[in-house]
């Protein structure tokens, strides 16, 4: 007689933990890369490839296998047209995951998983993606320890960014832009 799989699940039952992955394949598969939970993202993964192997395979019955556990004709046919041929001389290892820090909400460890190939950003671009983010939800008024300080007393100098003699007005403005003010 099966068994249930042990250990925790990432829903609340065997039916809801199915559909959760089936979802995030589905996005996975038309997005290319997707942000979740590094829980999600661990399980996910090995679901991923699966399918992409089977799809790898081409045949009516794959094509079949597969849609009967996506359920979204679109993607699949995305998976089988564009997808699968990418990977064609790839043994395996089709998914990279990458730990990209908490949620801000409720400090939950997120993580980017992405197809190895992807015709978008590199994992640095995504980097320097979430970094511009920081910098422009940023509270105004609050600045970095190590920045520029003018004081009041530099007169007219210190209201343009140019401290009096030091530095150009290009440099003050790439000052301004890295704390997020124009």
């Amino acid at each position: 007689m099966p068994q249930p799989k042990k250990g925790p699940r990432l829903a609340s039952g065997p039916s809801h933990q199915r559909r959760m992955l089936s979802n995030m394949a589905v996005s996975l598969f038309e997005h290319e890369r997707i942000t979740t939970t590094e829980a999600k993202a661990k399980a996910l993964r090995p679901y991923a490839e699966r399918l992409i192997t089977k799809a790898k395979v081409g045949s009516i019955h794959a094509r079949r296998q597969v849609l009967s556990v996506m359920e979204n004709r679109e993607a699949v046919d995305k998976l089988f047209v564009e997808i699968a041929p990418r990977f064609a001389s790839r043994p395996g290892g089709y998914t990279r995951v990458l730990k990209i820090g908490p949620r801000s909400g409720d400090g939950a460890p997120m993580a980017l998983i992405e197809l190895v190939e992807s015709s978008g950003m590199s994992p640095g671009d995504e980097a320097s993606a979430a970094e511009t983010r920081r910098r422009r939800f940023r509270r105004p008024g609050r600045r970095r320890s190590g920045g520029r300080s003018a004081s009041a007393g530099e007169g007219a100098a210190a209201g343009t960014g140019v401290a009096a003699g030091t530095g150009s007005p290009s440099e003050a403005e790439a000052d301004d832009d890295e704390l997020g003010q124009s």
